[in-house]
């Protein structure tokens, strides 16, 4: 999937995501002050959380509750090696049930990352407008992850 939107249009794009995601663990890729950490705002709102959501630049990860289960949401951009993200137990994190896992630079610890993870990769149009790309193995499923949430939340 690939779509062009206005930042304006966030809430609806979050949304769409959401419906079309197979996997709870996301990787978000794009450059610093592309929009990352406000699409997983809008992302983990449109999965029923009021949390306040914030970078977690320097705590590595935060963590918000919604209706949806618990959301993790990681930024490994200070992270030097990935032995330092097992040393905080990012591991741990991959083998929760009803987690959502999202996860900016992820490129720093690529070779810990599973293999159903879904791709957001996010560019810059303009200063209003993004691009967004979303890559996912669809051979692991037909149910995107989000309908899977709703019918085990009923």
């Amino acid at each position: 999937m690939e779509i062009d939107y206005n930042i304006n249009e966030l809430e609806l794009v979050a949304t769409r995501l959401l419906e079309q995601i197979n996997s709870r663990t996301i990787a978000f890729h794009g450059n610093m002050g592309v929009g990352k950490t406000t699409l997983i705002k809008a992302m983990v709102k449109a999965l029923g959380s009021n949390d306040d959501v914030t970078s977690p630049t320097f705590s590595i990860v935060n963590e918000y509750e919604s209706l949806n289960g618990s959301i993790f949401h990681f930024d490994m951009y200070r992270i030097e090696d990935e032995a330092e993200a097992l040393n905080f137990g990012f591991e741990d994190y991959l083998n929760l049930d009803n987690a959502w896992l999202f996860i900016e630079w992820p490129e720093n610890i690529s070779s810990l990352l599973p293999s159903d993870i879904c791709k957001i990769t996010i560019g810059l149009k303009d200063k209003t407008s993004r691009t967004l790309k979303l890559s996912q193995n669809e051979l692991l499923t037909q149910n995107p992850a989000y309908e899977y949430c709703k019918r085990v939340n009923k």
